[in-house]
């Protein structure tokens, strides 16, 4: 069972984060083109922020299954420990925490700047966030 877990979560995330990367760029864009924010942007943004959450659940189900996780929480000396157990969960969790901001922000915005404006900020600093503290070296 923690194989399966491991690779979807790993799997996942190529798929969270090439979704968020879209929301990311598309808020970019119909801000400075000065679009109407449409349901395809609501949905472009909310499929991002499921995708994210999957992500998170599937990692705090791998976080307490995992040798490299809670298992190893508090050897801070080992570089790849302390990335895996406390680093990694922390930093994204934050990063996820300012996604559903960044959707609660779009909700409230009266304007189609500040829909554009609240997705664009929120899930860019929470992709800037993720990419951050990815385990490049167990991804390839």
């Amino acid at each position: 069972m923690y194989n399966f877990i491991q690779k979807f979560h790993s799997g996942w995330a190529y798929l969270a984060i090439l979704v968020l990367v879209i929301a990311v760029v598309n808020s970019f864009i119909g801000k400075s083109s000065q679009k109407e924010f449409t349901a395809k942007d609501r949905k472009i943004a909310l499929f991002a922020l499921i995708g994210t959450h999957i992500q998170l659940l599937v990692g705090l189900v791998l976080y307490f299954l995992s040798p490299l996780g809670s298992a190893v929480f508090g050897q801070m000396k080992n570089e790849a420990y302390r990335l895996t157990s406390l680093e990694h969960p922390l930093v994204n969790i934050i990063a996820i925490v300012l996604i559903t901001m960044g959707w609660s922000k779009h909700k409230k915005a009266t304007t189609n700047e500040g829909k554009f404006k609240s997705i664009a900020i929120f899930y860019g600093v929470g992709l800037v966030l993720i990419l951050s503290r990815i385990p490049w070296n167990l991804w390839f």
